[in-house]
């Protein structure tokens, strides 16, 4: 029943101004020092905007403590995202005036590069045992079908023997019958599902499931904010989580960890340092379980 609390970022600008890091965290090494004094895990975003370096790799791992993890968000066009050509490694961008990239726009050899050297970079923390999942977070518009399902055992494939995590964000995979046929589908594969606590209501909303379908669990908690649908990040996720309503979440966190080997449990509300206040309440409500 290992549950494993941390948040989505360490290096958010409001964070750094938010004062929770001590005074004399001044450089990027003493801050994840520190963080990882607070937290045994931390997801890694900026992965999914620029594909990460083998030499940062390397450094995440020199710059943790023995059994810390780090959960790697896959590249945003591995997961079918529109990607900036810029972020692309300069030798694979295509020849285009699009402002936007998607994987047929790339050359299929260049495709396969781009895989290859995102996971290649991940070597560091495989070798240090500290990458605890790479995940991969869907689009909206990818919806409940056949092709799709392939994609996810694709993703599995080109990724094994690393552990993935998949978080679905359309909510046909959710509809009537389908709850059952999406998780009976993950757990047939051995796919880790990652559920979401989000704002309900709105068209991108998917319902707060949480389910064990292989050896990790994954909850991400995004917020509850009213101004989901803003274009400003700080406003999307910029909520703070009461005690009452973490609360809520422990014997259902307890339960999905019964039934699995470990579990990890990521604040995303990554505004100021909400994520993190919210991580130690959370964990602090565990242990008085």
């Amino acid at each position: 029943m290992a549950i494993r609390v941390g948040t989505a970022s360490w290096t958010d600008p409001t964070l750094l101004e938010s004062g929770w890091y001590p005074a004399d965290a001044g450089t990027a090494e003493q801050r994840l020092a520190y963080y990882a004094s607070q937290f045994g895990l931390v997801e890694v975003d900026a992965t999914y905007y620029h594909p990460p370096s083998e030499q940062t790799a390397r450094l995440w791992a020199q710059r943790t403590p023995d059994g810390f993890l780090f959960n790697v968000k896959a590249f945003s066009l591995l997961t079918g995202h529109p990607t900036k050509p810029s972020a692309i490694f300069k030798d694979l961008r295509p020849e285009t005036d699009k402002k936007n990239l998607y994987p047929a726009d790339l050359s299929p050899q260049a495709y396969e590069d781009l895989w290859t050297r995102f996971l290649t970079a991940l070597d560091p923390l495989v070798e240090a045992g500290k990458l605890g999942a790479v995940l991969f977070q869907f689009p909206p518009w990818f919806t409940i079908r056949r092709s799709n399902k392939e994609y996810l055992l694709e993703v599995r494939r080109r990724c094994s023997p690393l552990p993935v995590a998949v978080e679905l964000r359309h909510k046909s995979w959710f509809e009537g019958d389908n709850a059952t046929e999406t998780l009976d589908f993950l757990r047939a594969h051995e796919l880790p599902f990652v559920g979401v606590d989000m704002p309900q209501g709105h068209r991108s909303s998917v319902p707060p499931v949480l389910e064990a379908t292989a050896d990790l669990a994954m909850m991400r908690f995004h917020g509850r904010s009213d101004r989901w649908t803003s274009k400003d990040i700080h406003e999307k996720f910029g909520y703070e989580y009461s005690v009452d309503e973490l609360r809520e979440w422990v014997p259902k966190l307890r339960e999905v960890a019964a039934t699995a080997s470990s579990t990890h449990v990521l604040m995303n509300n990554c505004y100021s340092d909400h994520a993190q206040r919210n991580a130690a309440e959370l964990i602090e409500l565990l242990d008085e379980d």
